[in-house]
């Protein structure tokens, strides 16, 4: 008995090990669909590769078929932090910015990414990311960081904030022949260069709270937009401003400028803003629930693509324009 008990446990063991040593096929895995609809995206971009996207834990994501499909982007050091802002200067050559003073770099319009600078010591995050027409690159985030690259964006150095600031510096903003410049930060903070962004000064306050954003309306017209729909326009270049009548208490992220002529402005509640008279009223003409728009980018095809922080949706342009 003992003997039938032994031979059957060597054969049990036996056969373990034949299975555990044998050659295995592995199935299939199924495919991966990207929760890009569950996502905090911050920014959207067109390139050569794509439709670009990009926000939390450091991913970017690139479409070949206007949002309805997506692929994550290949970066080199994943560091999981929150991208903040995508910038192409042509259809190949791009930068993500974001938390930790992150700036990623691409040649191929977004498809890989390579990391050109990171500061492990502190967490200022950078917000925007600009060519100055000397050649120089100019980053601008958080507790007044400025940082600055000589050799198209491949190292960076911090520089001086302006005028000493160390408030968040959100919007980096340029005229069309890239004359005149503003920064826009929190606490009313506007600084103006007419050097081509060589030097900076700081403009009278008009305006406590904190702008997101803006955008250059031609000659000497600018629009800047913050919290709780306040915006700011001037038409003399920055030495005055006046405040729009706009009484919709919605903080505004993103702008864009259509075909038409007219300006989009979107943020809280899925708004978006329309203005067809150069930025001197603006009238809501979506609603898209209680997510936030952070960027907008209008397609070929007729869809204005919007990035949230309940991941991207699309919006037909001709709804928008009745």
């Amino acid at each position: 008995m003992r003997a039938a008990i032994g031979i059957g446990i060597s054969i049990v063991v036996a056969a373990a090990g034949i299975f555990a040593f044998s050659p295995r096929i592995p199935e299939s895995l199924a495919e991966r669909n990207i929760p890009i609809n569950n996502m905090n995206i911050t920014s959207l971009s067109s390139s050569a590769a794509g439709l670009v996207a990009a926000g939390e834990l450091g991913h970017i994501l690139v479409s070949k078929d206007d949002g309805q499909s997506w692929n994550f982007a290949e970066i080199d050091k994943q560091r999981h932090a929150l991208i903040t802002r995508l910038h192409f200067q042509n259809d190949t050559l791009g930068f993500a910015t974001g938390h930790e003073g992150w700036i990623l770099r691409t040649e191929d319009g977004g498809e890989s990414w390579s990391e050109v600078s990171f500061d492990k010591e502190r967490n200022e995050p950078i917000l925007d990311i600009k060519q100055l027409p000397s050649g120089r690159w100019v980053g601008i985030g958080g507790f007044g960081k400025l940082v600055s690259s000589d050799d198209q964006g491949k190292h960076w150095n911090i520089e001086p904030p302006p005028n000493g600031t160390d408030w968040h510096l959100n919007a980096l903003l340029s005229s069309d022949d890239a004359q005149s410049w503003l920064i826009a930060g929190e606490a009313g903070t506007v600084f103006r260069s007419l050097d081509q962004g060589e030097s900076w000064e700081p403009l009278p306050e008009f305006y406590h709270g904190s702008f997101y954003g803006g955008l250059h309306l031609g000659g000497e017209n600018w629009l800047l937009y913050g919290m709780r729909g306040n915006l700011f326009r001037t038409s003399d270049n920055g030495e005055s401003w006046q405040k729009l009548d706009f009484t919709i208490p919605i903080s505004i992220f993103a702008h864009e400028f259509l075909n038409d002529g007219s300006v989009l402005l979107a943020g809280q509640g899925g708004m978006i803003l329309r203005s067809s008279d150069n930025g001197q009223s603006f009238q809501m003409v979506y609603r898209g629930g209680r997510m936030s728009v952070t960027d907008l980018q209008p397609l070929e095809n007729g869809d204005l693509i919007m990035s949230s922080d309940s991941g991207v949706q699309s919006v037909a342009l001709s709804n928008l324009l009745n």
